[in-house]
């Protein structure tokens, strides 16, 4: 397979320069014209954060999209699934209302916002995954399934489970329907290490399943309750908490890169990727730490792959922030470092094999053309 082209432009703006103009110049760029919208309905699919998180990109951004959409004719909505876990967007009235209170709305984004996989949770699409090795058929909400073209529009940063997570992570678990994301997280269920844990009870506030109790001022994960989402290992800060199977981090990377395939095969996409405000953590927590690295810029491709790739070698070639997780990992005297951002700001993650399983079942390449532009 020949290198699949990323496009890149930073976030310097001289006078009479907006970012929104950076990133438009940025799309026209990388193609997105040679998409045939004409009334056509295109899905932008983005995260609009939880309440409380402020790392979520700003609606500006998806403003810019969709009106790039609209002036080639085609009919953008604005787009997420259903959480799986208890927050504030866990149905469609709470996270239509969620989004609205982090500023997304017809007067701010141009467009309308649809949940994908409706009410709640449960109006999905069995999608069949070519060259799917774990998942035969995705379940993934309707609305996305029901659009004639596909674009994703992800924030790029850290992830407590998957290290990071970008373009095929905001496809791949955020259009599946909650069925779907349990079926992603299948795999993942937790236990405690006893030994190390400290009852300080950081997991039990960070679990949306109620799945963790206290005996004897140790963490008891109920598998009966616990979906396998992984917030726990994130919040635990003494490594007391583990996939029960010791490739169940490799396992959602490879189920989730069938999901986005599953949402991407046979019909037009175009892949956008913001690399600012840089998290430990996924948007979906309720707060955001201190950015682990520095803004970078903004990246598109046709392919996911080699998007996310791009993406994660210029994160690798940073430079940590001081006052971050991060960055006090690193000072740990007894620290082993990984040399690798995303491992050593959350060691126990995995990151790579998304990217390779999603190149072994066709969806792209990880071997890009970084095309800059001013």
């Amino acid at each position: 397979m020949s290198k699949s082209k990323v496009y890149f432009t930073d976030f310097r703006c001289p006078v009479g320069t907006s970012i929104q103009d950076k990133l438009k110049r940025l799309c026209l760029a990388a193609g997105i014209k040679d998409i045939d919208m004409e009334n056509k309905f295109v899905a932008i699919k983005m995260h609009f954060g939880e309440l409380g998180n402020l790392a979520y990109l700003r609606p500006q951004y998806a403003k810019t999209v969709a009106d790039l959409v609209k002036a080639q004719g085609g009919r953008p909505f604005l787009t997420d699934c259903n959480t799986l876990y208890p927050g504030s967007r866990k149905h469609a009235l709470e996270h239509m209302d969620c989004a609205n209170l982090n500023g997304f709305n017809t007067i701010t984004t141009g467009c309308q916002i649809i949940i994908g996989d409706g009410l709640k949770g449960t109006d999905d699409v069995a999608v069949p995954v070519k060259n799917g090795e774990y998942i035969k058929e995705a379940k993934i909400g309707r609305a996305v399934m029901d659009a004639d073209v596909f674009i994703s529009l992800a924030h790029f940063k850290g992830h407590e489970a998957t290290g990071f997570g970008g373009a095929l992570k905001n496809i791949g678990m955020g259009c599946g329907s909650r069925a779907g994301k349990m079926e992603q997280h299948s795999s993942g269920k937790c236990i405690v290490d006893e030994e190390l844990c400290r009852g300080c009870r950081k997991c039990a506030k960070e679990c949306g399943s109620d799945a963790i109790t206290y005996e004897n001022n140790k963490a008891h994960i109920h598998k009966d309750l616990c979906k396998g989402c992984g917030r726990c290992i994130g919040a635990c800060g003494f490594d007391a908490i583990r996939n029960e199977q010791w490739d169940a981090g490799d396992l959602l990377d490879r189920k989730m890169a069938e999901y986005a395939q599953a949402v991407c095969q046979d019909r037009p996409c175009f892949h956008i990727n913001i690399a600012r405000d840089i998290s430990p953590n996924c948007d979906c927590h309720g707060e955001n730490d201190a950015a682990i690295l520095p803004d970078i810029g903004m990246f598109a491709s046709f392919d996911p792959v080699a998007l996310d790739q791009a993406c994660a070698d210029a994160c690798l070639q940073a430079t940590p922030l001081p006052n971050s997780q991060l960055a006090d990992n690193l000072a740990k005297q007894d620290w082993e470092c990984h040399h690798d951002h995303f491992l050593d700001s959350n060691p126990n993650v995995h990151w790579k094999e998304t990217l390779e399983h999603a190149e072994k079942i066709g969806m792209g390449t990880r071997d890009y053309e970084l095309v800059k532009l001013k």
